[in-house]
């Protein structure tokens, strides 16, 4: 157990944070998690506090238009719980001075979250539009939002008086937080080279996209004009981040200790990044979730009591019902297999692979034996994202009774999903899934996991006992092998092992839901992903 009177003061500088459906400050499982540990920082009494950004729009509301193609729309949100700390700092873009409002947020039972704002009279109109979509935009207006999160964080910590031990950075996004450390220790007398090492040993830093696409770079000269360098040198910025400058490389040059969001993550992050001199040390610490914001306290009792399990995961799973009607006009049979997948729309998610042979799949479907519920977005600017909702949306138009879309993913999408389903499906192209926490929810409501085995799912997985395998971790660089393999394996557990189980064996499925919560409810709780965080990265 920690000893809160001796845990050192964190900063956690994160991009999003998910702590409630219409609070549009999150895109997706950054956020969430971001969220959720903020949560349970309030539960366990931490000394932990998030920086981020007040996002004007947020990110997209993505609908289907009546052609079957996603299209994202925005709008203005207020909200008139948060507080005006008073607070504002001033960061340099472009050489301008741009002012950012500080705004503070409590009401969902978290640690306190700073969030910066650029939409305030001070700025002109371009700079008010600083902190109007999050992901909205790349290159010059993301490294300003990057400027506004780090520099401008650095600077609100200063206001509030705050004696910070440590800056925790959640991706790469905030680390011109270290430029600014840094900065701070040269202005006092240090050199370039004692303020980098000082500034190590206060910074630590979580990674999570195990796609060398996915890890966010700039061009030196990008970063120059927006003003990133903050007071260092060209040839000093390429030593940090190299040239195209990478935000996870200078993070992991500039923090003391890394992490990885699961343990195969962390075999994963070490392969990609093992060329990258000067780096920190990258160990593996499993994401988690907040139980009391995602577990049904019915479903919670009657484990605990060794109460009706079935029954309550029955009322989910009709609620569930309800709301897709509700939301799509489609009535699902509460008494047929209920599949639900929920995912990022990317290609290495696979998010058709059921569908791949029309044949073995399309009995299951007309006959309503098997159901399906996805949900899930492309990022605004990928349109082979969207292409892959459009394939989705396609689907639910062939098989209109048993296929189910729901538009616009958000968090009361997610908790419907992950409680009322019976199976959770996950599929993505092994090692890509860097943990995947929507399975820990679906699992401690005793819905039951049928998986690739990636992400959080190696350590959890009890094959037959509390969920299934599928794909046996079969790893190739030839991606139609792959493709193959898993799709071929995905199929037969579907067909010799869940269908066999849900329809024949029921008594064996419950077992195997009970086992699902007794086997995650405890090590993947958000309260021990906290104090691992405090035990292998905070304290020295």
């Amino acid at each position: 157990m920690l000893d809160n009177k001796k845990l050192p003061l964190v900063a956690y500088f994160c991009m999003e944070y998910g702590l409630e459906s219409n609070f549009k400050m999150y895109a997706g499982g950054l956020g969430i998690l971001a969220g959720d540990y903020l949560k349970a920082a309030k539960d366990l009494n931490v000394p932990l506090i998030g920086i981020g950004i007040k996002w004007k729009q947020g990110y997209s509301d993505q609908c289907i238009g009546d052609d079957g193609t996603p299209y994202d729309s925005y709008h203005n949100y207020t909200y008139d719980f948060l507080e005006d700390t008073g607070i504002k700092v001033t960061v340099k873009i472009r050489n301008r001075d741009v002012v950012c409002k500080v705004w503070k947020i409590e009401k969902f039972r978290n640690n306190p979250i700073y969030l910066l704002d650029t939409d305030i009279p001070e700025n002109n109109g371009e700079d008010r539009w600083i902190t109007g979509q999050l992901y909205g935009w790349f290159k010059e207006e993301r490294i300003a939002q990057e400027i506004v999160l780090g520099i401008g964080g650095v600077k609100l910590l200063r206001e509030l008086g705050l004696n910070i031990d440590v800056y925790h950075f959640n991706e790469g996004h905030a680390v011109l937080a270290a430029l600014e450390l840094i900065k701070e220790k040269m202005q006092s007398g240090y050199s370039f080279e004692e303020a980098w090492r000082q500034t190590r040993e206060e910074v630590v830093f979580t990674t999570h996209t195990p796609i060398i696409q996915g890890n966010e770079s700039h061009t030196i000269d990008a970063l120059g004009y927006m003003g990133a360098f903050n007071g260092l040198n060209r040839e000093q910025m390429v030593r940090i981040g190299g040239e195209p400058f990478n935000m996870t490389v200078a993070a992991l040059r500039l923090s003391r200790k890394s992490n990885a969001v699961a343990q195969l993550h962390a075999e994963t992050a070490n392969k990609m990044w093992k060329t990258t001199s000067g780096r920190s040390e990258i160990i593996g610490i499993t994401n988690a979730i907040h139980v009391p914001t995602w577990v049904d306290e019915r479903v919670t009792k009657a484990y605990e009591i060794d109460g009706d399990i079935w029954k309550a995961h029955m009322e989910n799973k009709k609620e569930l019902i309800a709301f897709v009607e509700e939301k799509n006009g489609v009535k699902l049979d509460s008494d047929k297999l209920l599949i639900g997948f929920s995912r990022r729309a990317a290609p290495y998610k696979r998010s058709d692979l059921i569908f791949t042979k029309e044949e073995i799949i399309a009995p299951l479907l007309k006959s309503g034996k098997v159901q399906i519920v996805f949900s899930g977005k492309g990022h605004p600017l990928d349109d082979t994202g969207k292409k892959i909702v459009g394939k989705l949306e396609k689907m639910t138009k062939e098989y209109p009774n048993s296929v189910v879309f729901l538009q616009n993913y958000d968090m009361n999408i997610g908790r419907a999903l992950t409680r009322g389903a019976d199976i959770w499906l996950n599929n993505p192209r092994r090692p890509l899934e860097a943990s995947g926490t929507s399975g820990m929810k679906a699992a401690m409501n005793g819905v039951l996991n049928c998986s690739i085995l990636d992400g959080w799912w190696p350590e959890a997985c009890q094959h037959k006992i509390n969920g299934w395998q599928f794909g046996d971790g079969f790893e190739s660089d030839n991606v139609e092998e792959l493709d193959k393999h898993d799709c071929d394996a995905l199929y037969d557990v579907i067909l010799n092992e869940v269908i066999p189980t849900y329809y024949e064996n029921k008594e064996k499925w419950i077992e195997m839901m009970k086992t699902s919560i007794k086997s995650t409810r405890e090590y993947f709780s958000m309260n021990r992903m906290i104090e691992e965080y405090y035990e292998k990265l905070y304290i020295k």
